[in-house]
């Protein structure tokens, strides 16, 4: 899951294929922590937060509490945010209800007819998850997602970041 730089030193997050629910709740999270800071800035701490959150493993983190709020808000190398972290316990919860009641998580996300469905869904069960941190999510995790220069055009502002990501694997798929 490491993510690759350019020439540039950018930091570009590459897809994966998730092998547990760890790793799903690792792409949520970091698309949580990204919203409003550079990527590159979230990227140098995330060996960091997955020492912190128990590898993301959902089934420990969800357990957290005030005890274990404190130790995070408290841990050097972290993005100090009281909401995002709390957040972050309610969404391994949310994973471990759907992962549940789906039989699967995976099962979960292909149970919708489509991207914008299940966008919408998303946005509904999880904390801190919009439109965009959907996308970075499910185009991480090898989920299908609307072609990317149709679905920018639904967001406002300029993308580049996101661009960079989606031009980044179809240049790795032609090799």
């Amino acid at each position: 899951m490491a993510p690759t730089k350019n020439a540039s030193e950018k930091i570009t997050p590459k897809k994966i294929v998730p092998k547990n629910l760890g790793d799903y709740l690792d792409v949520m999270t970091k698309a949580v922590f990204q919203a409003g800071v550079s990527w590159a800035s979230v990227e140098n701490k995330w060996d960091d937060f997955r020492q912190a959150f128990a590898q993301f493993d959902p089934a420990i983190v969800a357990k957290y509490k005030k005890k274990d709020i404190a130790r995070l808000l408290g841990t050097p190398n972290l993005i100090r945010s009281e909401r995002k972290i709390v957040g972050t316990i309610a969404n391994a919860q949310t994973i471990l209800e759907l992962d549940a009641a789906h039989g699967s998580f995976l099962n979960y996300l292909r149970a919708f007819n489509s991207y914008d469905e299940l966008s919408i869904d998303i946005q509904n069960r999880f904390n801190f998850v919009g439109e965009m941190s959907v996308y970075y999510f499910l185009f991480r995790v090898s989920e299908r997602v609307p072609p990317f220069e149709r679905w920018v055009k639904t967001i406002k502002g300029e993308h580049p970041r996101m661009r960079e990501m989606i031009e980044h694997a179809a240049d790795n798929s032609n090799h």
